[in-house]
């Protein structure tokens, strides 16, 4: 039945026939956000083509019929070489892509076999989604003709004008970030995909032209892991949830065991005082005579807390991500370290819960500016002021800090799987 569409009984007993599936993978883009010679799609992660990954995944469906990847025109022969047919579960097929994403997949669409009443496209640079997902967003489709997974926001979204002034607040509960695969009815998407080709218009995904189309899309549950690779740091996450997933249990443990659903993580960080420099703590500037020296504004209490979430989540150190010899960092502020910090973590599937700092200084006395370094690090964590603990302790003199020759900061971090706070 592998390679036939499934059968099935109805009401009455009656054998019908289910519409066979065809998976159509978009890998055709150029990667330029990831700063490699090679595309993203083709890069290895954790001893495998990101594609491949992918693409195993997919054929983990098992009424699947076959599978046709989109590729840009200097890569097919790669792509194809990288699928040995000894070891192709289903037919598989690689065409050009065009200059859009939207053009890549309707070439696909265009050789998906005729018996195939559902098509799914999936982005090549999503090799962590899970089989369940697949499923329900299959399931969803067969019943409704059209679905996508989606994921609720953690944060506040904002529409802004182009001046960066923030105009409108749109209400959380109506916000969904659209993952994929996605799974349409394939004439549903055929049409879509030609109507939009005649009229001009570009959509951001297939669900949007879908539904430019005329036609209602489902939303079923994505899944936290299902993260898209797109800068250099998504390959550190994905190798670790990799290497989760694949040392057997896919799925969170309860807490207290190992791959918990709650981590701490421990940071320190020290900088010399310097004459000329401005003392920035917690994103506060504090009047002083000398500030702390490094490449960024040395904000050593931001640093330490970047430590502490990056290590709760293996995720490494502060100086792999944001490395002091690169130009981009150099002045900036340390807050913003934060909240990339953020995005990694919940890309990886954790959420910030509370942190606690210890700064150890000799002088000047920073009590009266606590409430604003917590105020300025939970924003940039998008936890409660109250989750964030601010403390000052002197070195009685002793060592570099006690004769302030520079501050140092300790931080300890919570953080807990995204689906425990669901």
């Amino acid at each position: 039945m592998r390679h036939g569409s499934p059968l099935r009984l109805d009401r009455t007993g009656a054998r019908r026939e289910r519409p066979g599936l065809a998976a159509v993978i978009a890998a055709a883009g150029s990667g330029t956000r990831i700063g490699a010679r090679l595309p993203k799609q083709f890069m290895d992660l954790a001893g495998k083509p990101v594609l491949v990954r992918t693409v195993e995944r997919a054929l983990e469906l098992d009424d699947l019929l076959e599978v046709v990847v989109a590729v840009a025109a200097g890569y097919v022969r790669r792509a194809r070489s990288l699928f040995p047919q000894e070891s192709r579960k289903v037919p598989m097929h690689f065409v050009r892509g065009g200059s859009e994403r939207q053009d890549s997949v309707r070439r696909a669409v265009a050789r998906v076999r005729a018996d195939a009443g559902l098509i799914m496209v999936h982005d090549a640079v999503r090799p962590l989604c899970d089989l369940a997902t697949m499923k329900r967003v299959v399931e969803a489709a067969r019943r409704t003709g059209a679905a996508v997974p989606g994921l609720p926001p953690t944060e506040t979204i904002q529409r802004i004008s182009p001046r960066g002034r923030i105009v409108r607040t749109p209400p959380r509960a109506e916000l969904q970030a659209i993952q994929t695969p996605q799974c349409f009815r394939a004439d549903i998407l055929r049409s879509a995909l030609e109507l939009a080709r005649r009229k001009g218009f570009l959509g951001t995904d297939e669900s949007s032209v879908v539904r430019w189309a005329g036609h209602a899309v489902m939303v079923v549950p994505g899944s936290p892991a299902n993260i898209k690779i797109t800068r250099p740091w998504d390959f550190e996450i994905a190798a670790r949830l990799l290497e989760g997933m694949e040392g057997g249990d896919r799925r969170p443990g309860p807490a207290g065991e190992d791959g918990a659903m709650l981590r701490v993580g421990t940071g320190i960080d020290y900088h010399r005082l310097e004459e000329g420099r401005r003392l920035v703590l917690g994103g506060v500037e504090i009047p002083a005579a000398r500030g702390l020296a490094g490449h960024s504004d040395a904000d050593v209490l931001a640093h330490a807390v970047c430590d502490a979430l990056l290590g709760a989540a293996a995720l490494g150190d502060i100086g792999r991500h944001f490395p002091d010899g690169d130009p981009r960092h150099r002045g900036r502020s340390s807050l913003e370290f934060l909240c990339e910090v953020r995005e990694m973590l919940g890309r990886a599937g954790w959420r910030v819960r509370n942190v606690d700092t210890t700064i150890v200084a000799q002088r000047p006395k920073l009590a009266p500016f606590f409430a604003a370094m917590g105020a300025n690090i939970a924003a940039a964590l998008g936890i409660p002021a109250g989750a964030v603990g601010i403390k000052a302790t002197t070195s009685e003199g002793m060592n570099a800090e006690g004769r302030e020759e520079g501050i140092s900061a300790h931080a300890v971090a919570l953080i807990a799987r995204v689906a425990e706070d669901r």
